[in-house]
C-alpha cells in the first residue's frame, strides 16, 4: 500500500485480505454485472445519504477498501472518508483488475459466476 502526502492510501487488488470490508460504489447496472461477494454496496451518487450503513458495519479502527469500475469514483469517495477519520484504502485499477488478478467475483443472473 503506498500514500503520499495528501492522497489517500491505494492498494492493488490482488493484495486486498479477503476478510477485508469492501465498499463498492459503482452504479447499480455494474454491480449487477459482477461484483466480490460480501462487498457493501453503496453508488458513489448516494454516498452521502447512505453513508450510515458503512458506519454500522465498520469496526472500530477497522479499515474500509472502496472500490469502483477503475478507481476514481473509489479515490474520490476514499478521500472523502478520511476526512471525516475513516481509514479508507483506494483499490487500485477497480473491478477491472480485480476480475484480472482472478478474484472471485459473483452476479445477479449466475450467483455461481467466477471470472
Amino acid at each position: 500500500m503506498n500514500a503520499l502526502p495528501g492522497q489517500v492510501p491505494q492498494i492493488d487488488a490482488a493484495s486486498v485480505p479477503s476478510e477485508a470490508l469492501l465498499l463498492d460504489v459503482r452504479e447499480d447496472d455494474e454491480w449487477a454485472a459482477g461484483r466480490a461477494e460480501g462487498a457493501l454496496h453503496i453508488p458513489m451518487s448516494e454516498f452521502v445519504a447512505r453513508q450510515g450503513e458503512l458506519t454500522e458495519r465498520l469496526g472500530e479502527s477497522e479499515r474500509v477498501y472502496v472500490v469502483c469500475r477503475v478507481g476514481g469514483r473509489s479515490a474520490q469517495v476514499a478521500a472523502y472518508l478520511a476526512q471525516q477519520g475513516v481509514a479508507a484504502v483506494n483499490v487500485d485499477g477497480g473491478m477491472l483488475a480485480w476480475e484480472s488478478a482472478g478474484r472471485p467475483l459473483v452476479g445477479d443472473n449466475d450467483p455461481a459466476f467466477v471470472a
